[in-house]
């Protein structure tokens, strides 16, 4: 288990934001003899043993190893996630200078973040900058992580709002925006985070052309409770599923079905992106793998899909907010996720097909059905079947806090979704 939580606490720390994550899970897969493929390129020689991977927009990874039969024949087995977790994006023309020199930065809220969850922590930035290149339709692209602290978003003092722990309405636009610092007034507080990025990437100021940047919680993960049962960190939704795919595909030989890990970006905020699930980023892949559409067409009817993104634990202060038959624990393994309103790819054979894996693999597992008065959320599952209508389950591991800066997880959970996969990928 110490392996498992380490290597889990490796990928997080690594990875404060998508564009780091994927570029962790790259390395890790170039350090296990995948090889980069170029997207713009032909296929080379697909041998059956052999493993490859492609990038899109610097945060999405897909993963294959080939199987023994061509696809046509045999089918995928695909495990899927995503890179990005809710959080705040910093807008162009970022800084504010305010009253004494203080100077804020400009965020927009991107996905359901839990905003109180923000407030009076050290932050910084990382993302990805753009810099001016040789041919202006490709500019250069350097991923970025300041790794000290720079940013805090101060609360307001309960002396000036005495109801703030009687329900604390938030405006996105004015309470939530971080400070940056204090500056000379003869500086000049528009350059403040473009010289900031400039400096750490030892770069000309006037090379920048753009920057996707989000703020971070710069505390690093860490093991809590009293037998470190508990793991608590950031971006654990989704990033716990996908160290679990990574670890499977690092830990599985192949099989006769070509494997397939694919870590998405965007599900937060609806996967329409060319990088999300509902583009046919993934299917055009497999279908250049499978050889033509008509083989496509014949491995997809043979294929099988894990949706892996988080799910809910029943909350030791709340459990009226869970189904009263289906409540997930803490410890209790993966969660099969069912919605009759198709929310979840999930059906009865599915849900089988899954639950089997778990018992070859040793692993318990358990179901997630709302609470019949609340209304659940999606995933990637069903938007994946838009492109490619295939057998799948939804599942992801139990949480408290989902969308908090910090959530928390169970580590036992993560050893076995690791197993779980493994034994999939390994069948």
């Amino acid at each position: 288990m110490k392996e498992i939580a380490s290597s889990l606490m490796a990928l997080l720390d690594a990875s404060p934001v998508n564009f780091l994550a994927t570029q962790y899970v790259e390395d890790q897969l170039e350090a296990n003899g995948f090889v980069r493929l170029d997207a713009a390129a032909p296929l080379p020689e697909l041998k059956p043993g052999s493993q490859y991977f492609i990038t899109k927009n610097h945060t999405s990874v897909y993963a294959f190893r080939m199987g023994s039969k061509v696809p046509a024949e045999a089918g995928f087995k695909l495990i899927c996630a995503h890179s990005d977790s809710p959080g705040f994006r910093i807008k162009p023309h970022a800084t504010i200078k305010c009253e004494g020199g203080v100077v804020k930065l400009n965020t927009e809220v991107y996905g359901g973040a839990i905003l109180y969850t923000w407030f009076d922590r050290p932050l910084s930035v990382a993302g990805r900058v753009i810099l001016r290149g040789n041919d202006p339709l490709h500019p250069v692209t350097r991923r970025i992580c300041v790794k000290r602290p720079l940013l805090i978003i101060p609360h307001l003092a309960i002396h000036f709002n005495r109801q703030v722990n009687d329900g604390n309405p938030l405006s996105k636009q004015k309470d939530m925006l971080p400070v940056l610092g204090i500056i000379n007034e003869k500086l000049e507080a528009g350059n403040l985070l473009l010289d900031t990025l400039a400096e750490e990437l030892k770069v000309k100021r006037e090379d920048i052309l753009d920057f996707d940047l989000s703020l971070y919680d710069t505390q690093p993960a860490t093991l809590v409770g009293l037998n470190e049962e508990f793991i608590s960190c950031g971006r654990l939704d989704d990033l716990a599923m996908v160290h679990a795919g990574l670890y499977a595909m690092l830990h599985s030989k192949p099989t006769t079905m070509t494997q397939v890990l694919a870590v998405f970006d965007n599900e937060e905020t609806g996967s329409g992106t060319k990088q999300g699930a509902a583009s046919p980023v993934l299917r055009n892949l497999l279908e250049r793998v499978a050889g033509s559409s008509e083989a496509l067409y014949r491995a997809v009817e043979q294929s099988f899909m894990i949706s892996a993104d988080m799910a809910h634990a029943v909350h030791p202060n709340y459990p009226e907010k869970h189904d009263p038959t289906n409540h997930p624990v803490m410890g209790g393994g993966p969660v099969i996720k069912i919605n009759a309103n198709q929310k979840y790819v999930t059906d009865a054979e599915s849900a089988a097909v899954f639950a089997e894996v778990c018992r070859k693999a040793g692993v318990p597992c358990q179901y997630f059905v709302n609470h019949s008065d609340s209304a659940g959320g999606s995933t990637l599952g069903n938007i994946l079947t838009s492109q490619l209508p295939m057998r799948g389950v939804d599942m992801g591991n139990p949480m408290w806090g989902m969308h908090s800066v910090r959530e928390t997880a169970c580590i036992a959970d993560q050893e076995y979704a690791c197993k779980a996969f493994a034994e999939f990928f390994n069948l």
